[in-house]
């Protein structure tokens, strides 16, 4: 334990955009949470053509296992905390629209 009383660790916090890709790695202190990292990693400054909100509230992970409480999910030593982009489009909504395309493509 350090004299400040709380051990720091080093984490990661990555976000992608097709075009453009970020890596910020921090050391925080431990207990901090995932949605916190996200929060010391400042990615609104990295990504001004977003809305600033847009980290807030986005899914979370941690090298690809998506995480249900950020909130509550206390980082470890080496983590890489990932922010997940909203999909373009619901997956079942994609599959019944190519299901659809392929029977209208059959009956002609």
């Amino acid at each position: 334990m350090s004299s400040t009383g709380a051990e720091m660790l080093t984490v990661e916090v990555a976000y992608a955009l097709p075009h453009k890709q970020r890596l910020v790695a921090l050391s925080v202190p431990e207990g901090t949470t995932a949605r916190q990292a996200v929060v010391l990693a400042d990615l609104p400054a990295l990504f001004p053509e977003l809305p600033s909100d847009a980290f807030l509230q986005a899914p979370l992970g941690i090298f690809g296992k998506a995480l249900r409480t950020p909130e509550a999910e206390i980082l470890r030593e080496g983590d890489r905390v990932e922010v997940y982009r909203p999909l373009a489009i619901d997956p079942k909504a994609a599959r019944l629209e190519r299901a659809k395309r392929q029977a209208s493509d059959q009956g002609r």
